[in-house]
């Protein structure tokens, strides 16, 4: 997003991402905290799955780029962590993700530090 874009937002409730053939690509921004990841991961799935359609069986839907933004106290409490990992590497600049951890107190993994911001 930038400066006066129009964004749509939803708290609560069901979750889920259904595009249709027909429908505009749109981009995605998903803002998870703990365990509330687990619809949004389903999402992000779906957003591969879509990608990967895109890229050689073609379903007609056109997806956009998708960003997370994941917090938890830890990284160890950020689940799913190596799949949204392994998805953003399969998916690169069309799946991002942004991790923060609020109370990290020892060294953050290599594998996650590019990726993570917090304490």
């Amino acid at each position: 997003c930038t400066v006066d874009s129009e964004v749509a937002l939803r708290v609560g409730g069901d979750f889920f991402f259904d595009p249709q053939p027909g429908d505009s690509p749109v981009k995605l921004v998903l803002i998870a905290g703990g365990v509330g990841i687990n619809p949004l991961f389903s999402i992000l799935l779906h957003i591969a799955d879509l990608h990967g359609y895109q890229e050689g069986k073609g379903n007609g839907y056109r997806m956009g780029t998708a960003k997370l933004y994941y917090s938890a106290k830890t990284t160890s409490e950020l689940l799913f962590k190596k799949n949204i990992l392994g998805l953003m590497n399969a998916f690169p600049g069309k799946i991002t993700c942004h991790f923060h951890v609020t109370q990290q107190s020892s060294q953050i993994c290599k594998e996650l530090q590019p990726h993570v911001t917090g304490k």
